[in-house]
C-alpha cells in the first residue's frame, strides 16, 4: 500500500516580485510541511504551475487543469496536478519592468500590461503524487476548489487532511479502493491488473487523430530510435495525452531519457540539450524553437511533423513497416474491407475510442514482436548468483533475423530502452505478463494469419480486451458522487480569496489517519503474481542466404565442401585444389561457413593438431575465406567458432617451433572489434556457468555406440536444458539454500569468470599481434604505412632487444602498447560486469604486459623459421612469345593477375610479370584448375605506359591485402597485378626503374625502333647551354635569324646548298655544318646577301618525288598558277615544315620568308589541297602573331636603319595580307567563275530559317548576314551522262540525281531574289577567303577575306576526357557487389569523359570547311594555335570527306604522310615519348583515327581499308615499333638520316621474315635485305596487305557519282570505338600479327569462342574471307602453288549491274536530303558561332512599356504594333520597339544609339512598302524624342584630352548628346561602348584656355578649351581654332 497523495501544494503570484504585470510563483503553503522519509519534496513546482508565466490578467479566466511530470535522480517519474483559477487583487502601479535593474529571468517577450485598479493574480492547487491517476486528482482538487466557491461549511483542513493522509493506493494487480475525502463525495480508485502495463485511456487514439497514420508511424520510429521530439500546441492536456500515449507505444520498453511533458516557458534553455527527449510545449514558443537543427516538431493542433534535413529517421524495413501501417489503416478504418464490394454490406459499428485507443496499441505490439522475436535465445546469463546479470548477443540476433542492414534495428538493440528491457525482462524466473505470452505465440499466430488473413484482425481484438481488462480489472461499475461548481461560478466579482489553512489542524488529520492506517490489516493480504520460467519461445528466423549469387545450402554444396576437408586430410591434395573454387564460392553463405567450421572441430582429436605444410596452408585458406564475409560483429559467430581452432591447428617448423593458425588468419577486421569479444567471452561464460550447473553425468553414462550421427548429437542435446532453464531453476532454490552453499555458488561464478578473462587475455594477445612482431597493427586498427613491415625488419628489432635487455625489459613497441590497451579495456569492461573482484582484476591487469612479451618471442621465432621454409610448388613460368628484334630487359617478377573493372574470362590467372625492351607482358595460367590448360597474356608497348603506382589489394580467394602494381597504357590496357610473396621490395622497385628507363630513353635513338644503333655522339649528351658564353650566344643567333639577318658569305659557303655532286640536302652533315652553332656574329650582315646556290636537279628530283610532293602534284599544285617552293629546302624558313610547301606562285621565297615571321613557329600559310571542281583551295598554318606587345616586339626586332626606313612597310603584316589577298585571288569564287550559283550556303540558310527558326540562325541572320548572298556553289554534282559503280554494285541508287541536286524543299529562288533577302539579312557579300582562327583574333583582314572564330578542343581538354575515357574503358576495379547502383554506368562515364563531345567539335569544323570547299566554293585556310594539332585534325578529316582518293590505302597513307609526318605533329611531346616526362599523353592523333573510324561507321562502303586498319595504325603510334611516329617533324628525320627518301646501310638487327612459318603477319623484309631500322608502319601495313585481306574492306564500294562524304555530327550518332574495350587474352594485344600462329590448328567438331580471349574474326571469319582461305586450301590440295588473295579477288567476274539497280525509294531521297539539310546546319552553326564570337558584346536592351500612338512594325518580327491593338516595349537606350512577347528573343543587339544607315545597303534597298509610306508624321513627331536616334547627336569628332597629374594629352571620340545631356568619349569611333562620359548638369563653364604642357603635335595654340565641372576642370585640344571654337558653342548651346 501505497500513499495516494504525497503533497499538497498552494502555490500563488509573488506580488513582491512584481514588475510590469510579470513575476514568479511562490509556495503559499504544503502540506505536510515535513517531508516524507521515503519521498523529498521536489523545489521549483513553481515553475509548472504556469507554464506560461506568471502574469496578471484584466480579465477573469475560467479554472484551468493540468498536470506536469517531474523527474527525480532515480528516474522515478512524480506527477504535479495543478488547477489553476483567478483571485482579484488590489493593485497600485508599480515601475515598468524594463527600469528595474532585477528584472525577470525570463527573456521572452511578454506584451507590457497596462495596470488597473482590480486585477487578477493567478492561484494553483498542486497535488503532487508518485501514482499515475489523472482523473482522481481532477476530482480531488475539483471538490477543494467547490467547496471554498460554495462555501459548503466543510473545513478545507479536513479535505487536505483526508486527502493526504487517508487516501491508500494497492499495488498493481489489487482491488478497487473506495474512498472520500470528506465533503460528501463519492469515489472509486481501481489499480491495473499488471504492473509494467502503462494506462492510456484515450490519449493513443487522440495521437492518431491529431497527426494520422503516417506522421504517427514516424514519430513513433523517431522515439524509438532515440531522437529528439518536441510536442506544440496550445492544449496543455493534448500534450500531456500525446507523451503518455508516444511513452506508451513503446511498451515492453520504458522512456529513460528527458520526459516533461509540459516545459514552462522559463526553462526553454533545456531543448538545447545534447541527449534525446520527449517535451512539450505551449505553441507561443513555436517560433523560438523552429531554428533548432537536429529537432523533430510535431504541431499537435495542425497536424503536421518538421523534420530537419540533417535529421535521418530509421525505419522498420520495408515488410514490418507496410504491415504496421495498413494494420492501422484497417483498425481506423473498418469499412476498407469492404469498400470494393460489389454487393456491400452494412458497415461495421466503429468500435468506442477507448477500444480504438488498445486496438491501436495492440498494433504496435505486434509490430515490437515481429521485430524481437526469437530474443530470448541471445540472452547471455554470465551470473546467477546472487543475481542473475544477463547480457544480449546483439550480432547474433541480427545474424539469425537477417537484420544486420536495418538501421532502426541496430540502434533500438544499442538504445538505453532495450537495456532496460534486457535487465527488466531478462531474468528466467519472474513473473508473466502479455508481452512474454505475446512473444511466446506469436510465430503460431503468424502462421495461422498466412492462411486465413481474417484473423490478424482478430488476433487484434484480442490483445485489445486483454489491455482494455488491464486497465479495468472490476467489470463492477460504482457510481460516484463528484462535486463541482455550479456554471458561472468563477465569474463571481466578490469572490473572496481562498483563505490561509491551518497547518496544525491539516498535520493533526493527517496523524490521525495514518495511525488508523496503520493498525488496519485488511489489504495486507494482496497475492502479487507468482515467478515462473519464462519459455524461451521459437528461436529467431528470418535471415536472407545470399541472394545475388543464388546460393542454396543444398546437400550438394556441403558435400562438396565435406569432399574437400577429406582430401585435405587424407594428403589428396590435388582433388582438394580442384574442388577448392566450388568450395570458395560455397563458402559465402552462412551456413557452408557454419558446416565447414562443425566440420574442422569433429577432426580435431586433442586440443592441438600438428599439420603438414601443405594441409596446413589449404587448412588455413578455408578459415581467411570463412572470416572475409565475416563483419566486425560477427553475425553469424563464425569468428567466434574459429577462435579454438585457431589455437588447436598448426604446423611444425623445426624443433621448439610451432606456428599456430592464428597466426595467418589476422588480417580480418573481427579481431579488432571489442564487441566481438565481449560477445565471444559471454558466450563462453554462459557455457562455462551451464556446466557448472548441469547433473554429473557418471550416472547416465552412454554406452559406445556406432550412431555418432549429427541427429543423435542433437538428440542429446536437445534434451539437455539451457542455459536459461538452469538460471530459473537455480534462481527458484536460491532462497532455500544454506548461506554457507551461497557463498561457495558465488565463488564458483566468480572464479568462472576469472579463469574465462584470462583465457581471453591470451586469445587477444594472440589474434591481434601481427607474426611480424611490431609493425602491421600499431594502433589494432593499422594503416597502410605500418602494414608493409616486412619480416626480417622485425626479426632484427627483436634480436637486439633481446641481447640488450631481455624480453622482461624490452619495449613491445607501439603494437604491443596498443595491444595491451585494448585487452585492459577488455578485461575491466567484463570483469566489472561479471562482479568479478577487485584483486583479480589487478592480477589480469599485471599478467596482461608480460602475455604480450613473450608472445612476442615466440612470434619473432616463428618469423625467422618461416622463411626458411621450402618453397611451395608453383606453376612454371613460360616464356612469352616475341617479335623480331624482341629480347628481355629484366627479370620475370611471379606475380597473380587479378580482374580489373572489365568483364575479362579466365581471370584471375597465375603466372609471371615480364619487361623487354618493346613490351611489358604478363603470360599465365588461370587459376580455375578447370581451365588451367590454356593461357592468358595481356601485354602492351612500354612507350604506350601513361600510368604506373603501387597498390595493395586482394589476391585471389585471400582476405589479405598484398603488393601489387597497376600498369595502365594509352592502348587502353590495363595490367594489375599481385606480385607473389617470393618477389621481394627491391626486385619490385628494380623492375619498376628498368620500366621508367625504357619508357623514357635518353636519346631517340634508343627507342625499339631504332634501338640497335652506335651509341649518340657526346655532342648531343651534352647540356644544352653548358657555359655562359653558348648560351649568349645562342640566344643572339636565334634571335638575329628570327630577324631575317643573313650571314656573311665565308670560305666555308656555309648556307650555300652542296653541288649536284655533293649529297642530299637533308644528310645529317648538311645539317649539322648548317648548325647555328658554326655562325659568328661577325658573318652577320644586315642587307640581304647573295641567294644560296640552286640545289642540283637531282636533289630537286629527289625532293619531289617525296610522297606528298606527288599529291600535290596531282591536286594541280606544283604546276602554275602554283609552285613547290624550296625555301625551307635546309629547314630555316621552318623548321616544322618540310623540304618543299606549295604556295602560290606569285609568291617569292623572299615574301615567304617575311609573311612567316607573323605566324606562330615560322608556319606560314601552305597549300595542302584543291578542290577538283570549284576549284577552290585548303591551306593551313599556325595562327598569325596579332597586333599586341609581341606582334610589336617582333616588329621592333626587324626594323632597319633609316636609309631603308621607306622599306620597313614591307614587314610580315604586308606580306600576310599579300599572301591572303593571293589566295583570294586564285579562288575562282571570287572571280565569280562558277556556273551555278544560286545553291549555296545562303539559299540553305533561308531555308533553315523558314523552316525551323533556329534562334541562333535567326540571330546571326538579323544582325550579321552570316554569308553573302550574290553566288554559291554546286557541291557533288556530276555529269548527268555516264554512271560510275564500284565493285559489287553500291547499296544507294545511282539512277537518281545527286543528293545535292535532291535537295530542294521548296521552288529554287532566282539570284535576284537572294540578293534581295541577302540584303535585307545583312547585307554582307560572301567571302572568297574563309579563314578558320581563334577567337579574339585581330581585325584587319584584307577583302574578300572573313575570319571564322571556331571552338575546338584544345591539348588539355583532349589528354584531359582521353584519362576519363581510359578509366571508364578500362576501370581498375570492379563494382561493389554490395552496392552496384552507386557507380555510374559504362556510358555515364563515356558521357562524362566528354570524349565524343571532343569528336563532335572536331566533326562539325571539318563538316564546315567540306561545304566552304565543295558548296560555297570559297577557299579556306585553317589557322588555329601552332597549326601542328587540330588544324591536322580538321584538315586531315576534310579531304577525307571531300577526295575519295583518301578513303583508299594508299590515299591515307599519303594523307598520313602529308599531314602529320611532313607538316609536322608534335608526336614526341604529344605521346610523352621523351627523355623527360612532359605534359602527359595526349592522343591528337588518335582522336582523328577516332574520327575515321566514326566516319567508316557511317559510310561503310565508301573506304577501302577497314576498322582493323585503324586500329592497327592507333595501337603502333604509341607503340615505337616502328619509325614513322618518332619524330616531329621531316627536320629531326633529316638529322638522323631518316627522311622518305634516304636509307641508312648501319642499322643493326635485321626484320627478317621467316618464312610462312614465321607468322603470317610477320613484318620483316622479304630476303633479309631490308633493316629495320628503315621500316614504317606503313610499309609493314603494306606488305601484310599484300599476303592477307586482313586490312581490306570487302564490301569497298566506291560511289563515284557522290564523292563527298557528309556525315551527321551529333553525338547521338557517334559509338566508343572498339579498340578501347576489346582485347584479346589468348596471344595478348591483336595488334602484333607476326605472333599468331602461323597455322592454324585442326579445327574440332565443336569449339568453344569465348569473347575477350579468342580473336573471333580469326575464329569465325566472314563469307569472303572464308572463300579465299578456301580456295588456298584447294590450291594445296591440287599442288599447284597458291596465288596472292589480290589476283584471286580481282580475277573474280562482276556481274551485270543493271541488275543491281534498284528503284528510287522516296525514304532513301528524304534520308540523304535531310542529311544534307543537318550537315549545311551544322555549318551554319560553325560559322554563326564564330560571328557571334567576333562581334563585340553589345550591352543588353532596357526594355520599357511604350505604347505607339501610330501605326508601327515590331523591329523583331515585323507584324503591325500599335497601342490600341498590340502593347509594345521600346529599349531606353537605343530606341528600338517591339511586342513584349518578342523582348525576350530580340535578334538585334543594343548599340547605345541609332547608328547611321549603312550606305551600300541604302543603295540596294528596294522601294519603300505601302505600309512605311503611309506613316504619318505623329509617329517620326514621336521617334525624335527616343533616345540615342541619330538626331541626339548634337556634335561629334576627335579632341584630344589630357588625363590626370603628369599624364599626356590622347586622343578620344567625343559625342555631344542634347537629349541625354551628356558628352561621352569613346577610344575609336567605331566603339559602341563608351569609354566614360562628362555629365553637363555638372558643367559651370566652357572657355577658351592657354595650351597646356607637352601638348600635341602640329596643333594650334589657340585650339585648347577647358570645361570646368563642380568636380574638377577638363583640358580639351581641337585638331584647329576654328573647331575649338565650334566645340565650345555647341556645348554653351547644350547648357543653355
Amino acid at each position: 500500500m501505497s500513499r495516494l497523495v504525497d503533497y499538497f501544494v498552494i502555490v500563488g503570484f509573488d506580488h513582491e516580485k512584481e514588475r510590469g504585470g510579470l513575476s514568479n510563483g511562490i509556495i503559499l503553503q504544503r502540506f505536510p510541511e515535513t517531508n516524507w522519509d521515503d519521498t523529498p519534496f521536489h523545489d521549483g513546482i513553481e515553475w509548472f504551475c504556469q507554464p506560461q508565466g506568471w502574469a496578471l490578467s484584466t480579465e477573469r479566466t475560467e479554472p484551468r487543469f493540468y498536470v506536469s511530470v517531474l523527474t527525480d535522480v532515480d528516474a522515478n517519474r512524480h506527477y504535479c496536478a495543478c488547477l489553476c483559477f483567478n483571485e482579484t487583487v488590489a493593485i497600485t502601479p508599480t515601475k515598468p519592468a524594463d527600469e528595474d535593474e532585477e528584472s525577470l529571468e525570463s527573456t521572452r517577450t511578454v506584451a507590457n500590461i497596462t495596470h488597473h485598479s482590480i486585477m487578477y493574480a493567478p492561484k494553483c492547487l498542486v497535488i503532487v503524487s508518485r501514482q499515475d491517476y489523472i482523473d482522481t486528482f481532477r476530482n480531488c482538487l475539483g471538490i477543494i476548489y467547490t467547496v471554498w466557491v460554495e462555501n459548503l461549511g466543510v473545513p478545507l483542513e479536513t479535505l487536505v487532511g483526508n486527502l493526504v493522509g487517508c487516501v491508500l493506493v494497492p499495488p498493481p494487480g489489487g482491488p478497487q479502493v473506495r474512498f472520500s475525502i470528506g465533503a460528501g463525495d463519492r469515489q472509486a480508485l481501481q489499480p491495473p491488473a499488471a504492473p509494467p502495463m502503462p494506462v492510456t485511456h484515450t490519449s493513443v487514439h487522440m495521437l492518431l487523430r491529431l497527426l494520422g497514420i503516417h506522421n504517427s508511424v514516424t514519430l513513433w520510429c523517431a522515439v524509438m530510435s532515440e531522437h529528439k521530439v518536441l510536442l506544440v500546441s496550445l492544449a496543455a492536456a493534448r500534450l500531456s495525452a500525446v507523451c503518455r500515449a508516444l511513452a506508451a507505444l513503446m511498451f515492453p520498453f520504458r522512456y529513460a531519457h528527458v520526459y516533461i511533458p509540459l516545459l514552462p516557458a522559463g526553462l526553454a534553455e533545456v531543448l538545447a540539450t545534447p541527449t534525446p527527449f520527449l517535451i512539450g510545449v505551449h505553441s507561443s514558443l513555436k517560433e523560438e524553437v523552429s531554428e533548432l537543427l537536429d529537432v523533430i516538431i510535431a504541431d499537435l493542433d495542425t497536424g503536421s511533423l518538421h523534420i530537419p534535413p540533417s535529421v535521418n529517421i530509421p525505419r522498420p524495413e520495408g515488410k514490418l513497416l507496410s504491415s504496421l501501417q495498413d494494420s492501422l489503416a484497417l483498425v481506423l478504418q473498418p469499412e476498407l474491407r469492404s469498400a470494393d464490394s460489389a454487393f456491400a454490406p452494412p458497415p461495421p459499428s466503429a468500435s468506442p475510442p477507448h477500444m480504438l485507443d488498445k486496438e491501436i496499441r495492440a498494433v504496435f505490439m505486434r509490430t515490437l514482436a515481429k521485430l524481437l522475436q526469437g530474443y530470448r535465445h541471445c540472452l547471455t546469463i554470465i551470473r546467477i548468483h546472487p543475481s542473475p546479470v544477463l547480457t544480449f548477443h546483439k550480432a547474433g540476433f541480427l545474424g539469425a533475423r537477417g537484420l544486420s542492414q536495418c538501421p532502426f534495428a541496430e540502434r533500438l538493440l544499442d538504445s538505453m530502452f532495450f537495456n532496460g528491457l534486457v535487465a527488466e525482462r531478462g531474468p528466467p524466473w519472474r513473473p508473466t505478463d502479455i508481452w512474454d505470452e505475446l512473444v511466446q505465440n506469436l510465430p503460431e499466430q503468424l502462421r495461422l494469419e498466412a492462411l486465413n488473413p481474417e484473423l490478424e484482425l482478430q488476433h487484434i481484438q484480442e490483445l485489445a480486451m486483454q489491455l482494455h481488462y488491464n486497465e479495468n480489472p472490476n467489470p463492477q461499475v460504482f457510481q460516484q458522487r463528484i462535486l463541482r461548481p455550479p456554471e458561472g461560478a468563477a465569474a463571481r466579482i466578490h469572490q473572496p480569496p481562498l483563505p490561509p489553512l491551518s497547518a496544525a489542524r491539516v498535520q493533526q488529520v493527517i496523524d490521525e489517519l495514518s495511525a488508523r492506517n496503520n493498525n488496519a490489516d485488511k489489504l495486507q493480504a494482496i497475492r502479487m503474481p507468482a515467478p515462473r520460467i519464462i519459455p524461451p519461445a521459437a528461436p529467431p528466423t528470418g535471415a536472407v542466404e545470399h541472394t545475388q549469387l543464388l546460393l542454396t545450402n543444398s546437400a550438394r554444396r556441403l558435400e562438396v565442401l565435406r569432399a574437400c576437408i577429406a582430401a585435405i586430410f587424407e594428403c589428396r591434395y590435388a582433388d582438394a585444389r580442384k574442388s577448392f573454387p566450388a568450395v570458395l564460392r560455397a563458402l559465402r553463405a552462412p551456413a557452408a561457413r557454419a558446416a565447414l567450421v562443425r566440420d574442422l572441430a569433429q577432426r580435431l582429436p586433442t586440443n592441438k593438431h600438428i599439420l603438414h605444410h601443405h594441409q596446413f596452408d589449404l587448412i588455413v585458406r578455408l578459415l581467411n575465406c570463412a572470416l572475409q564475409s565475416a563483419t566486425a560483429l560477427d553475425e553469424h559467430s563464425i569468428a567466434a567458432a574459429i577462435l579454438p581452432l585457431a589455437t588447436a591447428y598448426c604446423r611444425k617448423l623445426c624443433t621448439g617451433v610451432i606456428q599456430y593458425a592464428y597466426m595467418c588468419i589476422q588480417e580480418h577486421a573481427v579481431w579488432t572489434s571489442q564487441q566481438f569479444w565481449e560477445a565471444a567471452f559471454y558466450q563462453d561464460v554462459q557455457k562455462d556457468i551451464k556446466a557448472l550447473y548441469l547433473p554429473s553425468p557418471t550416472h547416465h553414462q552412454r554406452v559406445p555406440s556406432p550412431r555418432e550421427d549429427e541427429e543423435y548429437i542433437s538428440l542429446l542435446k536437445a534434451q539437455e536444458p539451457s542455459a536459461l532453464e538452469i538460471a530459473a531453476e537455480q534462481m527458484r532454490l536460491w532462497p532455500t539454500l544454506p548461506t554457507d552453499k551461497q557463498g561457495e555458488l558465488i565463488a564458483s561464478e566468480e572464479s568462472t569468470l576469472y579463469s574465462q578473462a584470462i583465457h581471453y587475455a591470451n586469445r587477444m594477445v594472440y589474434l591481434l599481434l601481427p607474426l611480424e612482431g611490431a609493425g602491421r597493427r600499431a594502433d589494432v586498427r593499422a594503416d597502410d604505412d605500418r602494414a608493409t613491415n616486412s619480416i626480417s625488419n622485425s626479426v632484427a628489432e627483436s634480436d637486439s632487444a633481446d641481447a640488450e635487455s631481455g624480453f622482461e625489459e624490452a619495449d613491445p613497441g607501439e603494437a604491443g602498447n596498443n595491444v595491451i590497451k585494448m585487452v585492459s579495456r577488455f578485461v575491466d569492461k567484463v570483469c566489472t560486469e561479471g562482479g568479478v573482484t577487485a584483486e583479480h582484476v589487478r592480477c589480469l591487469h599485471q599478467m596482461v604486459p608480460g602475455v604480450v612479451h613473450m608472445h612476442l618471442e615466440t612470434l619473432d621465432a616463428v618469423a625467422r623459421e618461416s622463411r626458411r621454409l621450402p618453397p611451395v610448388h608453383k606453376p612454371r613460368i613460360v616464356s612469352p612469345a616475341l617479335v623480331c628484334g624482341e629480347s628481355v630487359a629484366a627479370p620475370a617478377l611471379r606475380a597473380l593477375l587479378v580482374a580489373d573493372g572489365r568483364e575479362a574470362p579466365l581471370l584471375p590467372a597465375e603466372g609471371a610479370l615480364f619487361l623487354t625492351n618493346y613490351r611489358i607482358i604478363f603470360k599465365g595460367t588461370p587459376v580455375d584448375p578447370y581451365a588451367c590448360e590454356q593461357s592468358v597474356v595481356r601485354a602492351f608497348p612500354v612507350c604506350a605506359l601513361t600510368r604506373e603506382k603501387s597498390v595493395r589489394t586482394h589476391a585471389h580467394l585471400e582476405h589479405a591485402l598484398h603488393d601489387g602494381l597497376q600498369l595502365r597504357s594509352a592502348t587502353a590496357q590495363l595490367i594489375k597485378v599481385v606480385l607473389d610473396e617470393e618477389v621481394s621490395s627491391e626486385q619490385a622497385e628494380a623492375f619498376r626503374k628498368q620500366v621508367a628507363r625504357l619508357r623514357h630513353p635518353q636519346h631517340p635513338l634508343l627507342h625499339f625502333a631504332l634501338a640497335p644503333r652506335a651509341a649518340p655522339p657526346p655532342s648531343l649528351a651534352q647540356p644544352k647551354h653548358h657555359t655562359l658564353k653558348g648560351f649568349a650566344k645562342k640566344t643572339l643567333l636565334k634571335t638575329a635569324r628570327r630577324a631575317g639577318l643573313k650571314p656573311k658569305p665565308s670560305k666555308r659557303q656555309k648556307y650555300v646548298l652542296p653541288s649536284a655532286d655533293a649529297r642530299s640536302l637533308t644528310s645529317p652533315p648538311l645539317m649539322s655544318s648548317l648548325s647555328a652553332d658554326t655562325l659568328s656574329l661577325e658573318e652577320l650582315e644586315l642587307g640581304g646577301s647573295e641567294g644560296a646556290e640552286a640545289p642540283a636537279a637531282r636533289t630537286l628530283e629527289r625532293v619531289r618525288e617525296r610522297a606528298y610532293a606527288r599529291d600535290w602534284a596531282r591536286l594541280g599544285l606544283a604546276a602554275a598558277p602554283f609552285r613547290l617552293a624550296h625555301a625551307n629546302a635546309v629547314y630555316t624558313l621552318c623548321r616544322s615544315y618540310p623540304a618543299v610547301v606549295a604556295v602560290p606562285e606569285a609568291i617569292s621565297d623572299e615574301s615567304l620568308r617575311r609573311a612567316a615571321r607573323g605566324y606562330r613557329q615560322n608556319r606560314l600559310p601552305v597549300l595542302t589541297w584543291r578542290h577538283p571542281r570549284t576549284r577552290a583551295l585548303l591551306a593551313r598554318s599556325a595562327a598569325s602573331h596579332h597586333k599586341g606587345v609581341i606582334g610589336m616586339l617582333k616588329a621592333s626586332s626587324h626594323q632597319t636603319p633609316a636609309p631603308a626606313q621607306s622599306g620597313t612597310e614591307s614587314t610580315s603584316s604586308l606580306e600576310q595580307e599579300r599572301f591572303l589577298s593571293t589566295l583570294v585571288s586564285l579562288t575562282p569564287a571570287s572571280r565569280g567563275e562558277l556556273e551555278d550559283s544560286s545553291l549555296s550556303l545562303d539559299s540553305l540558310l533561308l531555308c533553315c530559317e523558314e523552316q525551323h527558326h533556329t534562334p541562333l540562325l535567326t540571330k546571326a541572320a538579323g544582325t550579321l548576314g552570316v554569308l553573302g548572298r550574290n553566288s554559291g556553289g554546286k557541291g557533288g554534282s556530276s555529269a548527268t551522262g555516264g554512271r560510275h559503280f564500284g565493285r559489287w554494285g553500291s547499296l544507294k541508287d545511282r539512277r537518281q540525281a545527286s543528293h545535292l541536286e535532291l535537295y530542294a524543299p521548296r521552288q529554287r529562288l532566282s539570284t535576284a531574289e537572294i540578293d534581295s533577302a541577302s540584303g535585307e539579312a545583312g547585307g554582307v557579300r560572301r567571302a572568297a577567303l574563309y579563314v578558320v582562327t581563334e577567337k579574339g583574333a585581330g581585325a584587319g583582314w584584307p577583302a574578300g577575306v572573313e575570319p571564322v572564330p571556331a571552338e575546338y578542343p584544345d591539348a588539355r581538354a583532349t589528354k584531359h576526357a582521353f584519362k576519363k575515357l581510359l578509366r571508364a574503358a578500362a576501370p581498375s576495379a570492379p563494382p561493389a557487389p554490395s552496392a552496384p547502383h552507386d557507380e555510374p554506368p559504362f556510358y555515364r562515364l563515356i558521357e562524362e569523359s566528354g570524349w565524343l563531345w571532343q569528336l563532335r567539335q572536331i566533326m562539325q569544323l571539318s563538316g564546315a570547311v567540306l561545304d566552304l570547299l565543295d558548296v560555297q566554293g570559297s577557299s579556306v585556310l585553317i589557322s588555329l594555335e601552332d597549326g601542328w594539332d587540330v588544324c591536322a585534325q580538321i584538315s586531315s578529316l576534310a579531304q577525307i570527306c571531300l577526295d575519295p582518293y583518301y578513303r583508299t590505302l594508299d590515299g591515307f597513307r599519303i594523307l598520313v604522310e602529308k599531314e602529320w609526318l611532313a607538316l609536322g605533329h608534335k608526336f614526341q611531346q604529344r605521346l610523352n615519348l621523351a627523355a623527360t616526362p612532359q605534359q602527359g599523353f595526349t592522343p591528337t592523333f588518335l582522336m582523328f583515327l577516332d574520327a575515321v573510324h566514326q566516319l567508316q561507321k557511317q559510310f561503310p562502303l565508301a573506304f577501302e581499308f577497314n576498322d582493323y586498319y585503324l586500329r592497327f595504325i592507333a595501337y603502333h603510334s604509341v607503340s615505337c615499333r616502328f619509325r614513322t611516329f618518332l619524330f616531329d617533324n621531316e627536320a629531326q628525320r633529316a638529322e638522323l638520316g631518316l627522311a622518305p627518301d634516304e636509307r641508312r646501310p648501319d642499322v643493326g638487327r635485321l626484320m627478317v621474315e621467316a618464312g610462312v612459318g614465321a607468322g603470317a603477319g610477320g613484318a620483316g623484309a622479304e630476303g633479309g635485305e631490308e633493316e629495320r631500322g628503315a621500316l614504317g608502319v606503313f610499309e609493314c601495313a603494306e606488305r601484310l596487305h599484300q599476303r592477307s585481306p586482313i586490312f581490306f574492306n570487302l564490301l569497298y564500294a566506291p560511289d563515284l557519282d557522290n564523292p563527298v562524304l557528309r556525315p551527321v555530327c551529333s553525338v547521338s550518332r557517334l559509338e566508343v570505338w572498339e579498340y578501347y574495350m576489346s582485347e584479346e587474352l589468348s596471344h595478348g594485344a591483336p595488334y602484333e600479327p607476326d605472333l599468331w600462329p602461323a597455322e592454324p590448328e585442326p579445327k574440332p567438331a565443336r569449339r568453344l569462342v569465348t569473347a575477350g580471349y579468342d580473336s573471333v574474326a580469326r575464329c569465325m571469319p566472314d563469307a569472303f574471307g572464308g572463300l579465299l582461305e578456301r580456295l588456298r586450301q584447294l590450291e594445296l590440295e591440287l599442288g599447284h602453288l597458291p596465288q596472292k588473295w589480290r589476283v584471286r579477288w580481282d580475277q573474280l567476274e562482276l556481274p551485270n549491274t543493271l541488275e543491281l539497280q534498284r528503284g528510287g525509294s522516296v525514304c532513301a531521297g528524304a534520308v540523304r536530303r535531310a542529311t544534307a539539310a543537318a550537315h549545311r546546319r551544322g555549318t551554319l552553326e560553325v560559322l554563326v558561332r564564330g560571328r557571334l564570337a567576333a562581334a563585340p558584346a553589345a550591352p543588353q536592351h532596357r526594355w520599357a512599356p511604350a505604347a505607339a500612338a501610330a501605326p508601327a512594325r515590331c523591329d523583331h518580327c515585323q507584324d503591325l504594333l500599335w497601342g490600341p491593338l498590340e502593347t509594345g516595349v521600346r529599349c531606353v537606350d537605343c530606341g528600338a520597339a517591339c511586342h513584349e512577347r518578342c523582348a525576350d528573343g530580340f535578334a538585334l543587339a543594343c548599340t547605345k544609339y541609332k547608328a547611321p544607315p549603312q550606305p551600300d545597303r541604302d543603295a540596294n534597298l528596294p522601294a519603300a512598302s505601302s505600309v512605311a509610306t503611309l506613316q504619318s508624321s505623329s509617329q517620326q513627331y514621336y521617334e525624335q524624342f527616343s533616345s540615342n536616334v541619330a538626331e541626339n547627336r548634337t556634335h561629334e569628332g576627335h579632341l584630344y584630352k589630357r588625363g590626370a597629374l603628369l599624364k599626356g594629352w590622347k586622343q578620344r571620340w567625343f559625342v555631344l548628346d542634347s537629349i541625354k545631356h551628356q558628352l561621352r568619349y569613346y577610344d575609336a569611333m567605331e566603339d559602341s561602348h563608351c569609354k566614360g562620359f562628362i555629365d553637363l548638369a555638372e558643367v559651370i563653364a566652357v572657355s577658351p584656355a592657354a595650351a597646356g604642357p607637352a601638348p600635341p603635335k602640329k596643333c594650334d595654340d589657340r585650339s585648347f578649351f577647358d570645361l570646368r565641372t563642380s568636380r574638377r576642370t577638363y583640358n580639351f585640344c581641337a585638331s584647329d581654332a576654328n573647331a575649338a571654337q565650334e566645340w565650345i558653342e555647341k556645348l554653351q548651346a547644350c547648357l543653355q
